[in-house]
């Protein structure tokens, strides 16, 4: 069975409006994002001996060098959407440039795609983060609780 390539032909239907709120979203969630890796950080960073003992030293590496490209994702992220944004003038400025309309109706769609990965892998990078505090917290818990008998 072969695949095939589905394209995002409904972006060629937002409006400018559309665009520019979608935009305005993404800045709003990438910063949220941003303040998220900094409790990260600092998560890691209160529990650094309990994850150390958890697993081995080289998968407490990975997550760190994963919230780290991930931080570097994310900021590279928001200047595309402020520079995006910035040029959203040439869809409202009157002026009928069929090339650069094209051109910037493709960046939003690209936008989009990016977008979207970035979120899925950040949602796994979160869940997996916070699977690994809850089991350290649980064991420290029974820890706790058999260290009291």
């Amino acid at each position: 069975m072969k695949t095939t390539r589905t394209h995002l032909r409904y972006v060629e239907w937002l409006s400018p409006e559309e665009m520019h709120d979608t935009s305005k979203e993404w800045l709003s969630e990438l910063n949220f994002i941003k303040d998220e890796h900094l409790f990260f950080e600092d998560l890691v960073t209160q529990f650094t001996s309990q994850l150390i003992a958890f697993g081995n030293f080289s998968s407490i590496k990975e997550i760190i060098d994963t919230i780290n490209r991930s931080q570097k994702q994310n900021n590279t992220l928001i200047e595309a959407v402020k520079l995006h944004e910035n040029e959203l003038q040439i869809m409202v400025d009157g002026i009928n440039q069929v090339k650069e309309e094209k051109a910037y109706v493709k960046e939003h769609s690209d936008l989009i795609i990016a977008m979207t990965e970035f979120l899925k892998d950040y949602k796994s990078l979160k869940t997996q983060l916070f699977d690994i505090i809850k089991t350290i917290k649980k064991e420290d818990k029974n820890r706790h609780l058999l260290d009291r008998k």
